[in-house]
């Protein structure tokens, strides 16, 4: 492998959007098998990951959460019910998170270092949970999207990672495309774009050896998957289409990735490579009791 590849944050999103549907439990499970599938890729190439479990899908799959840590894959925070940050308060924040925490433990899972909002929902106003995060001993969190997005974006966060209340953020690699910035390195972006123009702007970053995070789901290969509209995106067709857009690309694009020699990394794993322990609190594994 080149030694000056760039590191590519590799994470997954372990959600299942069926328990956020009102009529949800009629469509197939597809989670385990999905997932499955990521570690056998990643198995595939010796890498490892960060999963950031919902908490109901530690209380859903204890067994398959726990087996993910004892690969030596990093666990996270997602929160409990997968509720953005803008429709809770902060009290509601930590009942959420230490819900979260309190069925990633009962899972089997002891040590936690970072969060990830769903729908990378912090922005400006609601950077109120920095605070929280570090009061419940969280080194970092990954939940900042840098651009203006119809979802959620804080353009002027910046594209470094830093410190914020004494939480080290580690925002999305983006972009410029035309007016807008685009978190290429994951999800439906990734699925979008074409395997050609991944690999040049992985390229780029590899000249600059610069990290790349990435991010995806259980649905994001999905190529089996029920057809129906998504929670969480107003009902929109477009968006809807965009769900299911290419998912059979995903693992072809991740080989070519391999093939230039990317390396696949945690995001703590990276913290600690890079010495970003001198703008956090402390390093130590949070080890949450209840």
């Amino acid at each position: 492998m080149h030694k000056e590849a760039p590191y590519y944050l590799f994470s997954i999103d372990l959600e299942d959007i069926r328990l956020r549907m009102d009529n949800g439990a009629q469509y197939k499970e597809r989670v385990p098998v999905m997932i499955e599938a990521y570690l056998k890729f990643l198995n595939t190439y010796q890498a490892k990951a960060s999963f950031f479990v919902v908490g109901d899908m530690a209380e859903k799959y204890p067994t398959l959460i726990k087996s993910i840590e004892d690969e030596g894959h990093e666990i996270g925070c997602h929160s409990y019910r997968h509720h953005t940050i803008d429709t809770l308060s902060p009290e509601e924040f930590k009942i959420d998170t230490e819900k979260n925490l309190e069925a990633l433990q009962k899972a089997g899972i002891k040590n936690i270092y970072g969060y990830r909002a769903p729908v990378f929902s912090i922005i400006e106003k609601t950077a109120w949970v920095y605070p929280i995060l570090k009061s419940m001993g969280f080194t970092y969190s990954s939940s900042v999207l840098p651009a203006a997005n119809p979802l959620f974006g804080w353009p002027e966060f910046g594209k470094i990672p830093r410190q914020v209340d004494g939480v080290l953020e580690i925002p999305m690699s983006i972009q410029p495309f035309g007016i807008r910035s685009l978190p290429f390195g994951g999800g439906v972006y990734f699925r979008m774009l074409p395997a050609f123009f991944i690999k040049s702007l992985f390229k780029k970053y590899y000249k600059n050896n610069n990290a790349i995070l990435g991010y995806f789901h259980p649905y994001d290969i999905d190529v089996e998957q029920e057809k129906f509209m998504h929670p969480g995106i107003h009902d929109s067709k477009l968006f809807n289409f965009l769900m299911y857009y290419n998912r059979g690309s995903v693992f072809q694009k991740l080989e070519m990735l391999m093939d230039l020699g990317v390396q696949l990394c945690t995001h703590i794993e990276y913290i600690q490579k890079q010495n970003f322990v001198s703008q956090v609190q402390k390093i130590e594994l949070h080890k949450w009791d209840a």
